[in-house]
């Protein structure tokens, strides 16, 4: 892997590239970086939904899939590596079971709404999402591992699943969309 940064202000992204983990330089504009920079900004957003009230279970989930976003962005970082286990994929499908288990089913679509807490997940699941757009879209040029993708699929669906909990952790529920069509049914 690269060498840790001592000195932030190093200029030498002024000329509009940026250094990747394998010591080649790219622009700034490539899939790659995008890719790289909206897992780092999912990331963000999970440190942010972690500095609220949550379950200790959902705490510490969030907290290892903050590190499995490292991996895969430094995965992301070193055109050919693989940091990112099938394993951490695993990880997440069980999360999903469980946490799901406990909800009921939906009957109608539901807005990204409810709590401090479920909102924030919903920032993350969409996010997630942009993420393994970008991912995919890197895919589509370069080769890549399947568990990036997977991973990033199986996040957004584990956040939203995160978000239904959250909204029921003190009482609440979800906020569902008023269809017209349910309306007139």
């Amino acid at each position: 892997m690269g060498n840790r940064l001592t000195e932030i202000a190093t200029r030498t992204g002024d000329a509009g590239t940026t250094g990747l983990g394998d010591n080649s330089r790219v622009s700034k504009n490539s899939l790659r970086v995008h890719a790289m920079g909206d897992v780092d900004e999912l990331n963000s957003h999970i440190g942010v939904l972690l500095c609220e009230e949550l379950p200790p279970k959902v705490s510490v989930l969030l907290v290892e899939i903050q590190h499995q976003l490292f991996n895969l962005g430094g995965e992301l970082s070193i055109p050919g590596f693989e940091l990112l286990k099938a394993e951490a994929v695993v990880v997440l499908d069980q999360a999903l079971a469980d946490f799901n288990a406990d909800l009921p089913r939906l009957q109608e679509f539901i807005l990204p709404a409810g709590s401090r807490a479920a909102s924030l997940a919903h920032v993350c699941r969409t996010v997630a999402r942009r993420a393994e757009r970008a991912v995919v879209a890197l895919g589509n040029e370069e080769a890549i591992k399947e568990a990036p993708r997977q991973y990033l699929n199986r996040l957004s669906d584990l956040m939203f699943v995160l978000a239904r909990v959250l909204n029921r952790m003190n009482g609440g529920d979800d906020v569902y969309w008023k269809s017209e069509r349910m309306k007139n049914a």
